[in-house]
């Protein structure tokens, strides 16, 4: 079943865009050919980018902590699995001490290395790392596999821990929330939000034979959603049709 999350605020913008990106350069890193981690390294370098416009290590350190605090609440809740919730303490406990391990900004060892922030610089320009650019370049992508993962073992350690927190933390706020199952009549659907603790960030769901997606326009007051269908030779147009789908408004 397809979903979709949309983002209330900057915040989690950002988490969703690492979460993103770091899926890509895992998956593209354990794939193994050269190809494939020429697109982990690019991948880990737009992360670098990402994680330089925001606090983000203070912020995962201070929800981190906050979660811990609401966890640790319903210690002896008669309601709540006592297994799971010994089980995200832990997570948050083994994330939190990682994290705070790291002294230094978060990516800092990868900009201080000269020969990665140089591929950086080229990465920005469309071809700019072809081998009669940068043939360091090629050469390291002709070292061989065993030798590329090494090297990307040892730039990601550094991240690693950001990336638990990030994991941890949008599975939390994923959780949350209850889900109501709707009518996109004609393809639209509005609703006003209201309550003292907005939400921070929406997702929806559709089945898999439903053929359009959402699009969505929101805030804290209200929610605006489109089902588009896809045309491949134009912008996508106005889905006509009803659709069911299901919406959870997620909130930490």
């Amino acid at each position: 079943m397809p979903s979709y999350d949309y983002p209330f605020n900057e915040r989690i913008r950002t988490l969703l865009r690492v979460e993103d990106l770091f899926a890509k350069v895992l998956h593209n890193v354990e794939a193994g050919h050269e190809f494939h981690h020429h697109c982990a390294l690019l991948t880990l370098l737009q992360i670098l980018d990402v994680i330089d416009r925001a606090e983000l290590k203070l912020d995962l350190l201070q929800e981190l902590d906050h979660q811990r605090a609401v966890m640790s609440q319903l210690i002896g809740n008669p309601s709540i699995a006592a297994d799971t919730l010994d089980t995200i303490l832990n997570e948050i406990d083994v994330a939190s001490t990682a994290l705070r391990a790291e002294t230094t900004k978060l990516g800092q060892t990868l900009r201080a290395n000269e020969w990665l922030m140089s591929i950086k610089q080229r990465a920005g320009i469309p071809g700019g790392v072809c081998e009669f650019d940068v043939p360091s370049y090629h050469y390291w992508l002709g070292l061989g596999e065993a030798r590329r993962r090494q090297d990307f073992d040892a730039w990601l350690k550094p991240l690693l821990p950001m990336q638990q927190a990030i994991v941890i933390i949008l599975r939390i706020l994923r959780g949350s929330g209850i889900t109501t199952k709707l009518v996109a009549y004609s393809g639209a659907y509005q609703q006003m939000l209201g309550g003292a603790k907005p939400a921070q960030m929406l997702r929806i769901e559709v089945a898999d034979d439903v053929s359009c997606f959402p699009e969505v326009s929101a805030n804290k007051y209200a929610i605006n959603i489109r089902f588009n269908a896809l045309e491949y030779s134009q912008k996508p147009q106005k889905y006509e049709e009803d659709v069911k789908f299901s919406l959870t408004l997620c909130n930490l």
